[in-house]
């Protein structure tokens, strides 16, 4: 694991397919939008600016791939503004048990409350995001979790 600061969020998980399956779900915005985000602007490319989409949540935020290594490693920045951050997964294949998939948001802040927020809010969204991803890859099943974890029908 690397990382830039000592602060940072991880989330982790067994996903019970082959490693190139679960590389291509967080690079193929065709997989990735069926757990995570609505809408990409393409697959990830190393050195190609990306922008993802959440509808349901009108945000968007653009992500630059600075490191892809085929099932092996994805390092990104990503965010708006003052609030990039860098991200980083890390997949082991474990054979015939599947994958096992590492994901570090590495967090910049120095104000304490600040620094919480962003470490527990990462946390549980890549938590979310690797639980749909194993429901999607393993069942066939989209859980809608991201989606669900705020849905519009609070704000009315």
């Amino acid at each position: 694991m690397t990382t830039e600061t000592k602060y940072y969020a991880k989330a982790e998980m067994l996903i019970r397919k082959p490693i190139e399956d679960v590389f291509q779900a967080f690079i193929n915005p065709e997989i990735t939008t069926k757990f995570w985000f609505t809408k990409s602007s393409g697959k990830l490319e190393e050195g190609k600016e990306t922008e993802w989409t959440w509808e349901m949540y009108n945000h968007s935020t653009l992500v630059r791939p600075k490191t892809i290594e085929l099932n092996k490693k994805i390092t990104i920045e990503w965010g708006n503004s003052d609030e990039i951050t860098t991200v980083e997964w890390t997949f082991k294949n474990l054979g015939k048990v599947g994958t096992f998939v590492s994901i570090v948001n590495s967090v910049f802040h120095d104000e304490t409350e600040k620094l919480i927020s962003q470490i527990r809010d990462s946390t549980e969204g890549f938590t979310l995001v690797l639980a749909g991803l194993k429901a999607y890859l393993e069942h066939n099943i989209e859980l809608n979790l991201v989606s669900d974890r705020f849905p519009k029908e609070l704000n009315e």
